[in-house]
Order: structure tokens, then sequence, then C-alpha cells
């Protein structure tokens, strides 16, 4: 009887309990999921300082981080005020990893923003309506997907000087196809449910299906994959100015100040730790938080 009556207090509190959205309870999840939100504390910090911090020192200080001094180079961290020491130029190796910062942090949002924004539109319309539209969007995917992104990045870095706007839009152009294909795959079983052949029937037009009843369901698949890519550009960055293919000196990025650092491994060594540990932690931070994501948007989790 014990037994009894505390299965019956238990289930008459958990139907007295107020229901919560499915957005709600991720946000719980997330908020008990320490991991994840160190990992995006990391990330809010790094950018608002990145963001942030070269209009203080231009503005308030005078400083700039192309500023070259010769008899300067090569401070070791710490010395003669230099927090993380100077270059082969005699510049501030701190104030070039703020400013590089910036590039790398803004390569990796925007970018990523972009790709999962193209691959949602084709994938809605490719897997929504079919036949001749899912017939030419399968077929741009194919074709990319054949081709090595090495390789398109490379010319692309070879017709256009790779600024930074070139980079987030070629980037962007070359990177929609993983998320258009995934959000196809999802839509192709999502109009087929009851919710949508009843907002048909009921007289609700494509845009609206699309907008208000199928894409809500593909967001949270979407929102994963995003934080994924953009750690991923971060790398690629990275990889393209180790190719010569990247952002240029003396525009800073995190990728080309370790790429420049390969050749005073010797006499700079320093040069080498503070922009590799900064892509290091940046990009697993990323990754943790898509990881946290995945698990709080998991719909299985809330069937247990």
């Amino acid at each position: 009887m014990a037994q009894g009556s505390k299965i019956a207090r238990l289930e008459k509190a958990e139907t007295q309990r107020p229901s919560r959205s499915f957005w709600r309870d991720a946000f719980a999840f997330i908020l008990r999921d320490r991991l994840t939100l160190f990992a995006i504390s990391v990330l809010l910090i790094a950018t608002l300082i990145c963001s942030l911090s070269p209009m203080i020192i231009e503005g308030v200080f005078g400083l700039d981080a192309n500023d070259t001094s010769i008899p300067d180079r090569f401070k070791l961290p710490g010395e003669d005020g230099f927090l993380l020491g100077t270059d082969q130029l005699g510049r501030d190796q701190f104030l070039r990893l703020l400013y590089g910062g910036r590039v790398s942090l803004t390569i990796a949002y925007l970018a990523s923003v972009l790709t999962v924004f193209i691959g949602i539109t084709l994938g809605l319309l490719a897997g929504y309506y079919g036949r001749r539209i899912d017939d030419l969007i399968s077929w741009g995917i194919n074709t990319l997907s054949a081709i090595p992104p090495l390789f398109l990045l490379l010319i692309a870095a070879a017709v256009w000087e790779p600024s930074t706007e070139v980079l987030i839009v070629v980037l962007a152009a070359l990177g929609w196809v993983g998320t258009s294909r995934l959000v196809r795959g999802e839509v192709l079983s999502l109009k087929e449910r009851d919710y949508v052949l009843a907002a048909r029937a009921l007289g609700a037009s494509d845009f609206r299906i699309l907008i208000f009843h199928i894409l809500p369901n593909v967001f949270s698949i979407v929102m994963v994959t995003m934080t994924i890519i953009a750690g991923n550009l971060i790398l690629i960055e990275s990889g393209l100015s180790y190719l010569g293919m990247g952002i240029q000196p003396p525009t800073p990025t995190w990728g080309n100040m370790l790429t420049d650092s390969r050749s005073y491994f010797v006499t700079g060594v320093h040069l080498i730790f503070s922009p590799g540990i900064l892509i290091m932690i940046t990009v697993l931070c990323f990754y943790l938080v898509g990881d946290g994501l995945r698990d709080a948007l998991d719909p299985r989790r809330y069937q247990q």
C-alpha cells in the first residue's frame, strides 16, 4: 500500500507540473550542462574582447597593431612591457592577436550564417517542390561534392584578392552543400506529415507551410550544423594562410600569424604558441557547443 500511494503521489505531481515547450526544455538542459556553458562563455568573452579592444586601443591609446619597431624585434613575453612579446618586425604580438581574432571570428560567424542560409533555402526548395527544382539543386550538390573543395578555394583565391569579404562569400558559396543535403532529406520526410497535409488542406500557401510548419522542425538540426561549420571555417582559413592563399599580411589573422611564425621557430618560438593555442581553444569550444546543442535538441531525450 505504501508503494502504491508513493507512485500515486508521483503521478499526481507529474500531472500537476506545468508543461514546457520543447525550446524551454532545451534551454533548461543547456543551463545544466556546465561544459557547454563554459564553451559558450569562452566564445562570448573572446568575441567581445576581439571586437571591442581594437577600437579602444586605437581610440584611447592611439596604438596600431601594424606599427613596427626594429629594435624591439623578438622580445619575449613580459619583456619591456610587451605582454606576449613581439614578432620579427617588432610589432606587439598581443595587439595583433586581438586584431587577428576579430578577422578570424568574423569569418567564422558570418560565413557560417551565410552558408546555413543558402543551405536551408535550397534544401527547403529541393525537398518541398521536388521534380525539376529538386533535380537542378541536386545536380549542383553532386557537382560541387565531386570537386575537391580545396581546389575550388585555391582557384577562387587566385582569381579574387583574398580579402575578408571575398573569403566570407567564397567559403559560403562552396560550403552550403552538406547543409542543403541534410535539410532536403528532412523536408522529404516532414512534408508528408499530418500537420503539413492539414495546413495544405486549409488553404495555407507554400510559403507559409515552409516557414511556419517545416522550417521550425529542421532548425534544431541546422543550429548544431552551424556551430560545427564555424569551427571548420577557422581551420580552413588557417589552411589557406598556410598555402599562401588566405588573407595577406599586414592584415593579421590567427591563421597567417601562425603561418608566418614558422620561419622564426628558433629566434621567436613564442610566436607559434599564442595563435596556435587560440585556434585550438576556439575550434574546440565551437565543437563543444555543437555537441551540447545536439544533446539538448534531441527529441528522443524527452521521450525517455
